[in-house]
């Protein structure tokens, strides 16, 4: 009978009872660093975590439940960067807030390359299968349909703007400026600045526009 007590092999990385799932994760993470995401499995990362074959699938039944647990973590930790960039914000300046939210993700994306492409492909996890992912990002979007009507209410940005159309330009704005940087694309588009301070610039050059002048 399968468990989740730890294998003999020596090389296999140990975890500490009732963090099964944390190792888990944490083991499918090296793997797509290492070896890419077409070699996870959820029996690798069993064999990565060091406890027996059957052990993680009273957890995870598929590679996608799998996936689905690393965006979660994702997502949390996405959330934590928000809020904390938030913290730093000037918070008497709803405008301000909102462009230093979109500076975090950023920050977040380049620095957590593997979470962001999990959490970014809706090929790899169940985005709808999972409360979390749905409640957080609503959360995010809401926090920022929040700001700007803030914004709105104090005159600071462009009255005629749909909140709809222009939250979807802000995310898609730094989903994309994240990902060109991720997979090395600025130098074609001769982007001669550090790829952080060129997302940054086009960030608040971004912010600028729909700012009421």
């Amino acid at each position: 009978m399968d468990t989740d007590q730890p294998t003999n092999d020596p090389h296999a990385k140990r975890y500490h009872h009732g963090n099964l799932v944390e190792a888990l994760v944490a083991a499918t993470i090296e793997i797509i660093e290492e070896r890419g995401v077409e070699h996870v499995s959820v029996r690798e990362a069993a064999k990565r975590a060091g406890v027996s074959p059957g052990a993680p699938f009273r957890h995870f039944r598929s590679k996608t439940a799998l996936m689905t647990a690393v965006a979660e973590q994702a997502m949390t930790r996405l959330t934590e960067a928000v809020a904390l960039a938030h913290t730093n914000a000037d918070s008497s300046d709803p405008l301000a807030i909102f462009e230093t939210i979109g500076h975090g993700y950023l920050r977040w994306a380049i620095a957590n390359p593997t979470h962001f492409e999990i959490i970014s492909s809706r090929t790899l996890i169940d985005f709808n299968s999972s409360e979390i992912l749905r409640n957080q990002n609503e959360a995010i979007r809401r926090q920022m349909i929040d700001l700007l009507t803030d914004a709105r209410e104090r005159g600071q940005i462009v009255g005629d703007l749909d909140f709809d159309d222009l939250v979807l330009g802000a995310r898609a704005l730094v989903y994309g400026l994240a990902r060109m940087a991720i997979d090395g694309h600025f130098p074609e588009w001769n982007v001669t600045e550090p790829s952080s301070e060129a997302m940054h610039q086009a960030l608040h050059l971004f912010i600028s526009q729909i700012a009421k002048r």
